[in-house]
């Protein structure tokens, strides 16, 4: 491989890495901007669906894309029972919000271990087999499974926005991230809000440990370096940030993805962590510095 098809590689390579990290933390700074709560259970739901899809297409047999949907009504059905009884009491409480979610976070993994064992990672056969070559190279190619990641992020994000900037529903989700006090006063339920704010972060989470099952190491703990990954996003993007996360979700992916081409996956960690602190004394507030937007 030459020079010049290293680099377009490592392009799309980035692009895929970029959609994803942007769904899951998207997913993550919303239930921050809505109840200024930090779930570290998040990556927890990415592994439940993960989990989920793995058991009921490798296992049972049940069709893919079925498997998908279903363990993404998994996630959120957790992700509901988490804002009623965790998080809705938690709401406006940093500490006492972390403190649950980590007990969470806890709680799936463990049951995990319970329910399939610790031990050997799990294995599943992609669904989508072929490959395309990018730009009409040959030797720069990226896999069905990888591009039916992009997809759905794609679609995911792009139905978000729309969302969150043409309905009455995201309005009101953005005056509550905003100023609860105030959207309350005009007649908004912030527990309404919340638990819908709840089914979408839940939604983005599992789906995207769904179609990423093909392609990682199915194992209790592999939601700990996604989540690391999309607090760096939400810290450089800036803490309550939508539009801060997605920028700072491109700029990441293709900082790391570059770096563990060309140097290696720790150092690009190691790398990625300094650029958060830069990025954090040049601007504290972060890229986009509007901590109660979303």
């Amino acid at each position: 491989m030459t020079d010049l098809e290293l680099i377009l590689q490592t392009i799309m390579n980035s692009l895929i890495a970029s959609s994803f990290t942007a769904i899951f933390a998207v997913g993550l700074v919303l239930i921050f901007g809505i109840m200024q709560i930090v779930n570290f259970a998040h990556g927890a739901l990415y592994m439940v669906g993960a989990y989920a899809t793995w058991y009921l297409y490798a296992e049972l047999g049940i069709p893919f894309f079925a498997s998908i949907v279903i363990a993404t009504l998994l996630t959120v059905a957790i992700g509901l029972l988490m804002e009623r009884a965790l998080f809705r009491p938690m709401r406006g409480n940093l500490f006492g919000g972390l403190i649950v979610s980590v007990g969470m976070m806890f709680v799936l993994e463990v049951l995990v271990v319970y329910l399939f064992g610790q031990g050997l990672m799990k294995n599943m056969t992609p669904y989508f087999r072929e490959s395309w070559h990018a730009f009409g190279i040959e030797s720069v190619t990226i896999s069905h499974s990888r591009l039916f990641v992009f997809a759905i992020a794609a679609f995911m994000l792009v139905a978000f926005w729309l969302f969150m900037s043409r309905t009455r529903i995201g309005w009101a989700m953005r005056a509550c991230a905003q100023n609860p006090e105030a959207a309350a006063l005009q007649g908004i339920g912030i527990g309404k809000i919340s638990m819908l704010a709840m089914v979408i972060s839940a939604a983005m989470a599992g789906m995207g440990g769904a179609v990423m099952s093909p392609l990682v190491r199915i194992t209790p703990q592999m939601g700990h370096p996604v989540l690391v990954t999309a607090f760096i996003v939400m810290i450089v993007g800036g803490m309550g940030s939508i539009e801060g996360a997605l920028i700072a979700a491109v700029v990441y992916s293709f900082f790391h993805t570059f770096v563990t081409t060309y140097i290696g996956g720790e150092i690009a960690t190691i790398l990625g962590l300094a650029l958060m602190l830069l990025v954090l004394i040049v601007k504290p507030t972060g890229i986009m510095g509007a901590r109660e937007s979303v």
